[in-house]
């Protein structure tokens, strides 16, 4: 845990340590964050309470991959996310098996805010540019993350990726 906090700290991340999270219904997480910013100026709206490790890997892929990315289609750098679910205590939807939010291994993004002052939603219809991002971001995720889901996978995701870390056979991924 504490190489963890340090390479958060490193990366200049504001976020709080919390006690670990146990429930009594199996929802638990062993080392959680709060993550403000995902560094370099990147707010989280609101903060996302995540596993260490999940958080970490979030702060990487944002500052790493989707905001060169908004860069390079956009024109113009990522200032905010919106974090549409970090930590909830709940099955997946329609089965009785514990979602990746129930241990803090899971953050949603609903949007990307950016220094020109646009605001890039996840959504299906997103028009020419924002659409080649949010493309670009969701391919790229396939691999950092261990489950990839965003518009078209399913009604439930039809406004915003899931990334979680989900330990998966043979460390395969699954991305949709």
């Amino acid at each position: 845990m504490s190489e963890c906090i340090g390479e958060l700290q490193a990366l200049g991340v504001d976020f709080s340590r919390q006690a670990p999270i146990t429930d009594p219904t199996g929802c638990s997480v062993q080392n959680p964050v709060v993550l403000k910013t995902f560094g370099k100026g990147m707010k989280v709206t609101p903060d996302a309470l995540l596993d260490c490790p999940m958080a970490l890997a979030a702060v990487r892929f944002v500052t790493e991959i989707a905001g060169p990315e908004a860069g390079r289609d956009l024109g113009s750098e990522i200032v905010s996310i919106n974090n549409s679910s970090g930590y909830v205590c709940r099955p997946r939807q329609g089965e009785t098996k514990l979602s990746e939010h129930a241990y803090g291994n899971a953050l949603d993004i609903a949007g990307f805010g950016l220094a020109d002052g646009r605001h890039i939603d996840v959504r299906v219809d997103a028009p020419g540019a924002d659409a080649k991002f949010l493309d670009a971001v969701r391919k790229a995720a396939c691999g950092p993350f261990k489950t990839v889901l965003g518009p078209g996978s399913d009604a439930e995701h039809a406004l915003h990726f899931h990334f979680d870390l989900e330990p998966r056979r043979n460390g395969s991924t699954f991305c949709q």
